[in-house]
């Protein structure tokens, strides 16, 4: 299956999280936010590395039709390597998995044999040090800015610095790897973890949990880039 590009590294991009939107009708969903949409960040949950349950392959194929984005699916999961040919099959352009479950060295291959763009994130808890042997080895690393496994959480502000110190390492070893952040994402804190050296910003309930998601999601691009100028 070809895949999606995922466009530069380092460019800002908005990735509005299907968690916070209507599951009745994700479709639409999907369609209101397309002119500010950049990527959608798409939560896999286990109820199992996270304590709650969320959507499947089937409907990221399901959506697959009514977006040409970026599908960026976020695999909360204790054994994410069973699922990731699922996941490639039904129309995901890229997956992450938790450095927290293991087997980082192996899912990354897995990845790359799928032709999936390769994401590691970590929790809010663990450090820079877990991630950093696999930098070289990836395309997005994504640093958790609450505890995963609900949407709506309190931002966590102390990440920064994790942010800041995968920012700098990066530079210095010159790779082609995006920050991301989810978590608490809104207006107010979209500029601080801009600042920061995060580019990939995943907002929930801050823009559909709004009353205008499309306002919303331009509102948050504004404050991102201004942040950036």
């Amino acid at each position: 299956m070809s895949r999606i590009e995922a466009g530069p590294t380092g460019q800002l991009r908005i990735a509005p999280s299907m968690l916070s939107a209507d599951f009745g009708d994700l479709a639409n969903s999907v369609m209101v936010v397309d002119q500010e949409t950049d990527w959608l960040h798409v939560d896999i949950m286990d109820g199992h590395f996270v304590p709650n349950l969320t959507i499947g392959p089937g409907v990221v194929a399901a959506l697959r039709p009514h977006s040409d984005k970026f599908f960026d699916c976020h695999l909360m999961m204790t054994e994410p390597g069973k699922y990731l040919e699922s996941f490639a099959k039904s129309g995901a352009d890229g997956c992450t998995v938790h450095v927290e479950v293991g087997h980082t060295a192996e899912l990354i291959a897995q990845m790359r044999e799928l032709g999936l763009r390769v994401g590691l994130a970590a929790n809010p808890d663990t450090p820079f040090s877990a991630v950093e042997p696999f930098l070289d080895s990836i395309d997005l690393l994504l640093l958790m800015t609450v505890f995963p496994g609900f949407g709506g959480q309190s931002f966590i502000a102390e990440v920064m610095d994790k942010v800041r110190q995968a920012h700098r390492v990066i530079n210095e070893r010159g790779l082609a790897v995006d920050i991301e952040v989810d978590g608490g994402i809104d207006t107010t804190t979209a500029p601080i973890a801009v600042d920061a050296g995060a580019n990939v910003l995943v907002a929930g309930s801050a823009i559909f949990a709004r009353p205008e998601p499309l306002v919303a999601a331009h509102d948050l691009r504004e404050a991102a880039s201004l942040s950036r100028a």
